[in-house]
């Protein structure tokens, strides 16, 4: 069972998703604090509401201030828009997903509606979702797990980020559960970066 910590910076969708699969016993991990980049967004309004502690921290040291005073083995980027940079005893325990297949449409500025609309304008037949750790660099670290969908040529940047986001409720949960149960060091070890 993963211990984790939350990283957003607007609404809390993967939040909820989050909550709703711990409680149905689908994922194998315990929200042990919420924080936000951004003050009052309505994400930490529901971490509130599920009853987690809640923070709103303007940088990467406020964080990790915050974080010190909780057990965590896992900190989980969801829709975090800022690269982030953990304290030491975290550096590989970092988990983004990231809304494209990588290493397509990435790196900095490659974030939300950005990556729809790159996608929809290179005239992509599928795009996806990645799972990957986070390091200091933008989307750079170890893959967990990618997911496809198909495209249609119809399909607009928000119909893209529809489909994608339907996946990454299902990829970012199985993700966790796999880090669950290999563990960290598997997927930094079986990679060359």
């Amino acid at each position: 069972m993963r211990k984790m910590a939350v990283l957003l910076s607007g609404s809390g969708r993967t939040l909820d998703n989050f909550h709703e699969r711990i409680g149905a016993g689908t994922l194998q991990a315990e929200i042990q604090v919420v924080i936000s980049n951004v003050s009052g967004v309505l994400g930490l309004e529901k971490a509130e509401r599920y009853g987690y502690p809640a923070f709103y921290a303007r940088n990467n040291d406020e964080i990790n201030r915050i974080l010190a005073g909780y057990d965590i083995d896992l900190i989980a980027l969801a829709g975090y828009l800022k690269l982030y940079t953990p304290p030491e005893t975290l550096s590989r325990s970092v988990l983004n997903i990231h809304p494209a297949l990588i290493p397509s449409f990435c790196g900095e500025g490659y974030y939300g509606h950005h990556v729809h609309e790159a996608v929809k304008a290179r005239g992509c037949t599928v795009s996806g979702c990645t799972v990957h750790f986070a390091d200091e660099s933008y989307d750079q670290g170890p893959i967990v797990l990618q997911r496809c969908v198909g495209l249609e040529d119809s399909d607009t940047p928000d119909d893209i980020a529809a489909r994608v986001f339907a996946v990454e409720c299902e990829v970012f949960p199985e993700a966790i559960n796999l880090v669950d149960a290999k563990g960290v060091d598997y997927f930094w070890n079986r990679v060359k970066i």
